[in-house]
């Protein structure tokens, strides 16, 4: 199944997607809740309400083209990111002529972001300091769906309720700036995350599942991923790819804490999957290539096989306010 949020005269609800048609759940059964976070709440009971509904057929829908469909899980309790991508890493890594960290292979690490700025497909708002170097980040995410902790990587599927496409959008100055101290990413990071355009049930990926990378545990999914920016394909890999699963990094994220219902994490970028990467790659193979990042009035699209496609559009913000120049003038 796909669950989708969306506005319906200015009230979020909670609906099922399916062939450009939104099915209203609360209404179709007033005893399943109105919003994602409270229906993860109760994840197995809710679910298969949510299931009778799909199968009746007999529930006039919405047109999802005329609503607004916002983050399917549009109010997470956390927002970690993971960095489960090995080429990714290699790349960026040797774009700065720096080795590869051998601990990369010995357990995966996640950071958190500003769970408050998840939003879902439309508009993102940058101020004039996001746009010195602005980037997307073609990434696959999932939302947790009960309670653990301190469990091992080989129970964690369970607590897996769907996935999402997720663009962690990353101002690059601001986010390079503050790693100079060893600590982040944080601000270049915190403005904006996005994820949808819908929340994918594990049952509908299944005809996709492969096996994990030898000496990981868990598994993945051949799932083709691309971005395209102002129509042009910037991007291409396969969520196969991912060299740490997501079970081992839910292992990671509960170990020694709980991980909570509505907890959404994050795969890192896929390889090739930002401008960064790419224009270090371009870069190293051409002194003269010209680097590309987002710009004002782009148009952001994001398809991942089965999950769908996330569209945004890169809107300027005024604001008179820029700490990396204030930090110019004082330096």
């Amino acid at each position: 199944m796909k669950f989708v949020t969306f506005n319906k005269e200015g009230k979020n609800k909670l609906g099922l997607y399916e062939d450009n048609l939104i099915i209203d759940l609360h209404n179709a059964d007033a005893t399943i809740p109105d919003s994602m976070a409270a229906f993860l709440q109760d994840w197995d009971s809710n679910l298969a309400k949510a299931k009778v509904i799909a199968e009746r057929n007999t529930i006039d829908g919405i047109r999802a083209d005329s609503v607004e469909l916002i983050a399917p899980v549009p109010h997470p309790s956390s927002c970690r990111d993971g960095y489960a991508f090995r080429q990714h890493v290699a790349a960026a890594r040797r774009n700065r002529n720096v080795p590869m960290i051998e601990e990369f292979d010995q357990f995966p690490i996640f950071y958190f972001t500003n769970h408050r700025s998840v939003q879902g497909p439309g508009q993102i708002r940058c101020m004039p300091d996001h746009f010195k170097k602005l980037d997307f980040e073609l990434e696959v995410a999932i939302v947790v769906c009960r309670e653990g902790k301190n469990f091992k990587a080989a129970e964690a599927e369970k607590y897996i309720g769907g996935y999402m496409i997720m663009n962690d959008v990353s101002a690059r100055t601001l986010q390079m700036e503050e790693m100079k101290l060893n600590l982040g990413p944080a601000k270049g990071k915190d403005f904006c995350t996005v994820i949808g355009p819908w929340l994918v049930t594990p049952d509908e990926l299944e005809p996709y599942k492969t096996a994990a990378k030898p000496g990981h545990t868990g598994f993945s999914y051949n799932l083709k991923m691309t971005c395209e920016v102002n129509g042009k394909q910037v991007s291409a890999g396969n969520m196969s790819d991912m060299d740490w699963t997501f079970s081992e990094i839910l292992e990671r994220c509960a170990y020694g804490t709980s991980i909570y219902p509505g907890d959404v994490i994050g795969s890192g970028t896929v390889g090739t999957g930002c401008f960064l990467e790419l224009n270090g790659t371009g870069l190293l193979n051409n002194p003269n290539y010209i680097s590309q990042w987002l710009q004002p009035g782009d148009t952001v699209e994001m398809s991942i096989d089965g999950l769908g496609i996330l569209k945004n559009t890169i809107v300027a913000e005024a604001c008179d306010l820029s700490l990396l120049d204030l930090k110019m003038k004082t330096s």
